[in-house]
């Protein structure tokens, strides 16, 4: 009896065992997705991204349902039937200096080697500069969106069309020759313009790519100055100053800005300033007209993170090399137009402007 005994108590021991390990099986199989975010959750084009990758994260059978895509777009961890996903938030507006940005990714990395991810997207620039040297030329496949007006930077990719390592993704073009024809369209007496920036990874991006179109003459307006500082005393006072002698700005970006303490100034606090001190019109980038702006052909964070999990599901559906899979950058956005900073400078709107999306207040 006690024999029998201890053979039934090995096979119930044999059989829970077996069970362990068949759901340790089933949980490997899941797959482990890091998000790494340059911003914070708040600002306004994360948002938009963020939305995009969980729209596009459950239209491609990633999340379970509706109800999961809402609780993604607040959560930084997710589980669902199929994945893990686990997001970091990089604070690149609000951070100061590349130490800062450099230690943070450090640590990211620290979180990234205990949690083995299968895939890692990197959003945004600052992402790509400061946290994608950590797995390129590694067996994990790298997806990005975000990056500004090219693909080929941070040394992640060789080339657009053939990136050649274990990286690729999606990139915004920028739409400045498109925004500022809006511009001209609802404000067709302006010929001079002013650039306005920030000193950030994007806003020195940006003003490169600004400066050199119109160094090739292709701007439909004639580029006079670019304004490129952290400062937000210097920003304002140049701002005022410019304004007396050209027609119009095109303001590049202003999430990096720093007031006299080097605290981080509010994307609604520089909004509400400019709103009431700026008496020429402004063409701009989507994200910005969301919160009082006036104008831009948008560049969509939305359809790039959504185009980025297109990318990641083909890749890990198909078995798609990142090295032989073209990086691209999405269709424009709509022309977009700020109702009530239309209203402040005295600008009527009509039908025949084209324009295709209308926003009527500014964000919080």
């Amino acid at each position: 009896m006690h024999i029998r005994g201890a053979l039934v108590f090995l096979l119930a021991a044999m059989l829970v065992c077996t069970a362990g390990a068949a759901a340790a099986t089933q949980e490997q199989r899941k797959i482990k997705i890091l998000v790494v975010n340059s911003y914070h959750r708040g600002y306004v084009s994360s948002q938009d991204a963020h939305r995009g990758f969980c729209d596009a994260m459950l239209a491609f059978g990633y999340l379970d349902d509706k109800p999961q895509a809402e609780a993604c777009a607040q959560r930084d961890e997710m589980e669902t039937s199929s994945i893990i996903v686990n997001h970091q938030w990089m604070d690149a507006k609000r951070r100061s200096g590349k130490g800062a940005l450099a230690a943070a990714a450090a640590r990211f990395y620290k979180t990234a080697r205990e949690f083995r991810p299968d895939l890692v997207f990197l959003a945004d620039d600052e992402a790509g500069e400061y946290f994608g040297k950590y797995y390129l030329d590694t067996n994990v496949p790298v997806v990005f969106w975000g990056f500004n007006d090219s693909p080929v930077k941070y040394d992640l990719v060789d080339t657009a069309e053939r990136p050649g390592h274990n990286v690729t993704g999606v990139y915004e073009s920028g739409y400045y020759i498109e925004s500022l024809q809006l511009l001209k369209t609802i404000a067709p007496g302006i010929k001079t313009i002013a650039a306005l920036s920030d000193e950030t990874v994007s806003g020195r991006t940006h003003t490169k790519a600004l400066d050199h179109i119109a160094r090739l003459g292709k701007l439909p307006l004639e580029l006079k100055e670019i304004v490129s500082t952290s400062s937000y005393e210097t920003w304002k006072t140049r701002a005022l100053e410019l304004q007396k002698r050209v027609d119009a700005f095109y303001v590049v970006h202003f999430t990096g800005l720093k007031d006299e303490q080097g605290n981080a100034v509010s994307n609604s606090d520089v909004a509400q300033w400019y709103r009431a001190h700026i008496r020429v019109p402004e063409a701009t980038r989507g994200h910005y007209v969301k919160i009082g702006l006036l104008c831009a052909a948008d560049d969509s964070m939305y359809k790039q993170a959504y185009e980025a999990v297109s990318m990641a599901h083909t890749i890990l559906s198909k078995g798609l090399k990142p090295a032989t899979y073209p990086t691209r950058t999405p269709a424009r956005g709509a022309l977009m137009v700020n109702r009530s900073r239309a209203a402040e400078l005295g600008i009527v709107l009509v039908p025949e402007m084209g324009i295709e999306e209308y926003i009527d207040s500014a964000v919080p």
